[in-house]
């Protein structure tokens, strides 16, 4: 077991001073390796629950245990660190730093876990999302595609055990978007890296075998 989830809670204070519960996930895992789809409305928790498994955001309390650590017990520099070492996250907006060249992105998010820049892997990776002849472009030369697939390999670029994916095709048009998904699988699966996707598509969950729906563990309106 990679991730395991319980009596997971998390909630925003309001403006008049109300807490708003988001989450409240009694038990969710994945095993190593796995690869699975949560599914849900635009607005659901989706975001919320993958903030709190990568640490991003604290949770108000529960177990999160990746990889057999227990980050919510982390504080939040000992979260970062966690993060950059063992989790490659996909965001919906890419997050690329516009200054820098696609091979660049992909260098910058290794010295954050290790402090040492590896050039050959990351080059490899841009080779490997089909990006060799445009990795000197910045992010305003390469088309909303190109960029998700630098988000991609970035997102492996320290050999994490977990990838968390959030909406990974919201941005890219129809026609792009079975293509991201294949190659977020096909990375993962040759890097045998565990994958976490979220999304509100059909035709993306339909890629999968296991589909969870968010609402199915997430309970947030019912009291502990």
């Amino acid at each position: 077991m990679i991730l395991q989830l319980q009596n997971v809670k998390k909630s925003f204070r309001e403006p008049d001073g109300h807490r708003l519960p988001i989450l409240n996930v009694p038990r969710f895992s994945v095993e190593r390796g796995e690869q699975m789809v949560l599914v849900g409305p635009s607005g659901c928790g989706k975001t919320t629950l993958l903030h709190v498994i990568a640490g991003i955001s604290r949770a108000d309390s529960g177990v999160i245990r990746i990889d057999g650590i227990d980050i919510a017990q982390l504080s939040e520099a000992a979260r970062d660190r966690f993060r950059a070492a063992r989790i490659g996250y996909i965001f919906q907006t890419f997050n690329l730093l516009p200054g820098f060249s696609a091979l660049e992105n992909v260098m910058l998010g290794m010295t954050f876990a290790r402090g040492r820049k590896d050039r050959s892997r990351a080059e490899g990776l841009i080779e490997r999302v089909g990006l060799s002849s445009r990795a000197t472009h910045k992010p305003s030369a390469l088309s909303v595609g190109e960029q998700q697939r630098v988000a991609v390999a970035r997102a492996l670029a320290n050999r994490p055990s977990l990838i968390l994916a959030d909406e990974p095709t919201a941005n890219v048009d129809r026609g792009n978007q079975q293509q991201i998904v294949e190659l977020i699988r096909e990375t993962c699966r040759e890097e045998r890296v565990t994958l976490v996707l979220v999304t509100h598509s059909l035709e993306v969950s339909e890629q999968f075998d296991r589909v969870d729906r968010l609402e199915s563990i997430n309970q947030p309106n019912v009291a502990a």
